[in-house]
């Protein structure tokens, strides 16, 4: 194998044990939401007390949760489609779309980078107002994210073009 590919099988493989650690990571996010969500509605309710900053935490997750579940749906191919009409194209014009679709959102991947990239930077010398962390790391999932749609999305217009020439049907991306 050449060094290109040796260099290309190393990122694979980080990238997949990167998408790996992130879905554990939001099934352990996702847990401790129910938890401090559950403690600060006993703590408010059984005892008039509360958690002041519970709130602003379970916010921060939530958002860091609904960037990644976003990446995990277009490596699942999760995401809400309509396919009545789609489904009665002829298979070139389906593709022409797939590839086309897939495109698209490596595109809004990349829009979600550069943005992301940019609210960072603009966030960073702000502080969260409760917990008083640094204001960007509500925002840092937004890049990470990005740069996963976009690898998700070039490994799906890869595998199409694959199966365009090989006939071989669609597999899962991790």
């Amino acid at each position: 194998m050449s060094f290109f590919g040796t260099m290309v099988r190393a990122v694979r493989v980080f990238l997949a044990a990167f998408y790996h650690l992130l879905f554990r990571y939001s099934e352990v996010v996702l847990l401790v939401i129910v938890i401090l969500v559950s403690i600060q509605v006993i703590l408010r309710k059984g005892f008039s007390r509360s958690l002041v900053w519970s709130e602003e935490v379970s916010m921060l997750l939530v958002v860091w949760m609904a960037f990644i579940a976003m990446a995990i749906g277009v490596a699942e191919n999760q995401h809400i489609s309509i396919t009545l009409f789609f489904d009665r194209f002829p298979k070139t014009v389906r593709n022409a779309v797939m590839v086309f679709n897939n495109v698209l959102i490596a595109g809004v991947g990349g829009m979600m980078v550069w943005y992301g990239c940019r609210l960072i930077m603009f966030t960073r010398n702000s502080t969260l107002p409760t917990t008083k962390w640094p204001a960007f790391i509500l925002y840092l999932m937004i890049p990470v994210s990005g740069a996963y749609i976009i690898y998700f999305s070039f490994i799906k217009l890869y595998r199409q073009l694959l199966e365009k020439r090989s006939g071989a049907g669609e597999e899962k991306i991790v």
